[in-house]
């Protein structure tokens, strides 16, 4: 049998455009797949994304500090009879009614020392209350204390200052450091 050229040309174009249908059949079907495997995978993306980005802004919430000093404060004292050390921060009438915790590291410089810390908050209306750490160690500790434990403060929007107290009677040598670090609120 012999083809002619027409022949020749409409089996080449049979045998092309029948193939290239079938590719085209394949092919999108193959892209059908991939779109459909990209989009899971950018909604499962998307979904974890915020999910993290959920949880991290609920814990930056729950520990929301306000850094009060940033520098280590060292508070050297060196009594006579009857002497007190004070180092204070003046708060500038900063609202603490929506903070829970105070928090600050202590340590002091001699390990044979006792030493007793008073922290007292004062607000506008010169209401004053106090808490004591007895157990400080030449070793740093965390501390946090609940603003609830200062009883006799009953509105916190308008605080005059904070105050760490050395007073002689609470100490056992007439000298010494304590070292105060990372003070601050928390939410």
């Amino acid at each position: 049998m012999v083809m002619e050229k027409k022949d020749i040309y409409e089996h080449l174009a049979k045998i092309y455009l029948g193939s290239t249908s079938a590719k085209k059949k394949k092919a999108s079907t193959k892209d059908f797949k991939n779109f459909i495997f990209i989009s899971i995978a950018i909604i499962l993306g998307v979904f974890i994304l915020l999910s993290t980005l959920s949880y991290k802004h609920k814990f930056s919430l729950q520990e929301s500090v306000l850094i009060i000093s940033p520098d280590i404060v060292k508070i050297n004292y060196k009594f006579s009879p009857t002497q007190k050390e004070i180092h204070y921060w003046d708060l500038n009438d900063l609202n603490l009614s929506e903070y829970k915790e105070l928090g600050f590291s202590i340590k002091k410089s001699n390990n044979d020392d006792i030493v007793s810390l008073r922290v007292e908050f004062t607000n506008v209306y010169k209401e004053k209350a106090e808490v004591y750490i007895k157990d400080i160690s030449n070793k740093w500790r965390d501390y946090k204390f609940n603003l609830s434990d200062f009883k006799t403060i009953s509105d916190w929007s308008l605080m005059k200052n904070l105050a760490f107290i050395i007073e002689e009677w609470n100490t056992k040598e007439n000298r010494g450091i304590i070292y105060i670090d990372n003070l601050r609120f928390l939410k």
